[in-house]
């Protein structure tokens, strides 16, 4: 696989990243700088580490979790999603989304389930792990930092009621991610 057809498969890989960052992004109130070092780590081990799973467990594991990995995705981004519809509709402050261990490590494993199939792919096509992984892992992390920076500097320029719009937008941007990978499992031949 070449470099650049890596690059760009990292980047869709790190769209669900990106979109849970930037809503992380929305509900800063501190140390935005910190927290994002902490998540977009989180998120770029997750992807680069997904692959590796779905390369060692081959065949085997192919059958068993995939039927699982759209609807895992879905609730997962469905829960977040509503929180912040819910939230805006009742003009709430976003709360903080927490980052926690537990909280973390769901959020990673739900934006990287696809890199596990890729990991999968990957292993059947052949394919070495270790630029992949590297470039997922690395454009992952940059991708969510930059949602995480570049949603805490937005939300800090919004008045109140433009914040709102965002921040029901943002919440469905997550569901209809979920839905997306829904749609395109069920509609897979």
């Amino acid at each position: 696989m070449n470099p650049l057809a890596l690059l760009f498969v990292g980047l869709g890989l790190a769209a669900d990243a990106f979109a849970v960052s930037l809503n992380y992004g929305l509900t800063f109130h501190g140390r935005k700088h910190r927290e994002a070092f902490k998540i977009a780590l989180a998120f770029g081990l997750f992807q680069a580490g997904m692959p590796v799973l779905g390369w060692l467990g081959g065949r085997a594991l192919k059958g068993w979790i995939e039927p699982f990995i759209p609807w895992i995705a879905l609730l997962v981004l469905g829960y977040l999603g509503l929180h912040l519809i819910l939230g805006a509709w009742r003009n709430e402050e976003p709360a903080h989304i927490s980052t926690g261990f537990k909280v973390l490590l769901t959020l990673a494993v739900a934006t990287s389930l696809d890199a596990l199939a890729v990991g999968l792919l990957m292993a059947l096509l052949g394919v070495s792990l270790f630029l992949p992984i590297t470039v997922f892992g690395v454009v992952t992390f940059a991708v969510s930092y930059a949602g995480i920076v570049g949603g805490f500097e937005f939300k800090s320029r919004l008045q109140a009621t433009s914040r709102r719009v965002v921040q029901a937008l943002g919440g469905l941007a997550l569901i209809a991610i979920g839905v997306r990978i829904v749609l395109e499992r069920l509609t897979q031949p």
